[in-house]
């Protein structure tokens, strides 16, 4: 029986990757320490997993500033960097590959995390959502205008952001623009108001990213980058499509075939869009054929789907997530067929190893 391309293994820019399931960023909230600094069970975690693929860390912030949850572990501080040496150290201990997601919230986070001080965003608009802080759930507030400077200084924190991953021993990153965080807020028409370089046309919504990417350039070789976009997400924190939005995507989709990136990582609607005119309704058979590089696909896919869509040519990897919480051994239960287990979702945010790494493994074939 020809074996099933989900198992086969793929040439991630000279990263080998031993199958082509990719555990999908998720934040889980561990780093319950003062510092936010990655601890033993998160090392432990990721390490359980190590049989996928490559595994996508949970949204990483790449300064204070883009912190917007509680108990998320941080890539800004030298003691962070440590911490995160001990979680690749295990993963690749158990031949794994590792990329850390670089993350910044945006309006999507509240002055209890910043000193009082307002979250910053493309635009001075509240995008009216609720925000988890060490005091509980809070409403957000109206942002604070990015000026340019505080720009070049977030483009600045990415950039340092890749040095230090590399320093943890990272075998990439992934620069988070999707979800409706500070770079798809840039992207978005609804959350982006401005009139300068930053504001107005695709071309502008989109020059934060691209910032971003040649100011990384400078730091590391972009086949350690990927990037993640959702084009087709709509009533999430605020973000709203309309007639730009997927021309928008287009734009930058197109333009990332100028960099040598490591992947490029879609997501299918979080919800319906087939009542949106302008929306896209299947991504990856949208995007597939303006990128030319590796594309990675998300949300919601089974083993039955993800072989369909590998076997389409609509993309080249397939990304796991909530099925990655509860089964560690997610590759090896898709090979046999076997049940999988059902998340816990009370403890998907919770401090310590409940919920996080006590699910149970099944036994593999032949062991």
């Amino acid at each position: 029986m020809q074996q099933e391309l989900l198992f086969i293994p793929y040439n991630l820019a000279g990263l080998t990757l031993s199958n082509r399931i990719v555990m999908a960023p998720m934040t889980r909230s561990r780093a319950d320490n003062p510092g936010n600094v990655p601890t033993p069970l998160m090392a432990e975690y990721y390490a359980q997993r190590a049989s996928a693929g490559l595994l996508i860390t949970e949204g990483v912030p790449v300064s204070t500033k883009g912190v917007g949850y509680i108990n998320v572990p941080g890539i800004y501080t030298d003691a962070q960097v440590e911490g995160w040496k001990q979680v690749t150290k295990a993963v690749h201990k158990k031949g794994g590959k590792i990329f850390a997601q670089l993350w910044h919230v945006g309006r999507i986070s509240h002055p209890d995390f910043h000193q009082g001080e307002l979250p910053h965003a493309p635009s001075a608009i509240n995008p009216n959502e609720k925000s988890y802080t060490v005091n509980g759930f809070a409403d957000t507030v109206t942002p604070k205008e990015m000026t340019l400077a505080d720009i070049q200084q977030t483009i600045q924190d990415f950039k340092q952001a890749v040095v230090h991953a590399m320093a943890a021993g990272f075998d990439g990153v992934e620069i988070h623009g999707a979800n409706g965080y500070l770079l798809h807020q840039f992207f978005n028409g609804t959350s982006n108001h401005r009139t300068d370089v930053y504001g107005g046309s695709s071309e502008n919504h989109a020059r934060i990213l691209f910032d971003i990417v040649e100011a990384i350039q400078e730091a590391v070789n972009l086949n350690k980058v990927g990037v993640r976009l959702s084009p087709s997400l709509n009533g999430l924190f605020g973000i709203t499509m309309d007639e730009n939005t997927i021309p928008t995507f287009e734009y930058i989709v197109k333009k990332l075939n100028n960099y040598p990136l490591a992947y490029l990582h879609l997501t299918e609607p979080f919800a319906p869009v087939d009542h949106l005119p302008f929306a896209v309704m299947q991504v990856a058979k949208h995007f597939r054929p303006l990128y030319n590089g590796t594309l990675m696909i998300n949300k919601g896919f089974n083993k039955a789907t993800a072989n369909t869509v590998l076997a389409a040519g609509d993309a080249d990897l397939v990304s796991f997530g909530v099925p990655f919480l509860a089964n560690p051994d997610l590759v090896e239960r898709l090979k046999q067929n076997a049940p999988l287990n059902a998340p816990d979702q009370n403890t998907f945010y919770t401090p310590g190893a409940k919920g996080y790494t006590d699910y149970p493994v099944i036994q593999s074939v032949g062991a």
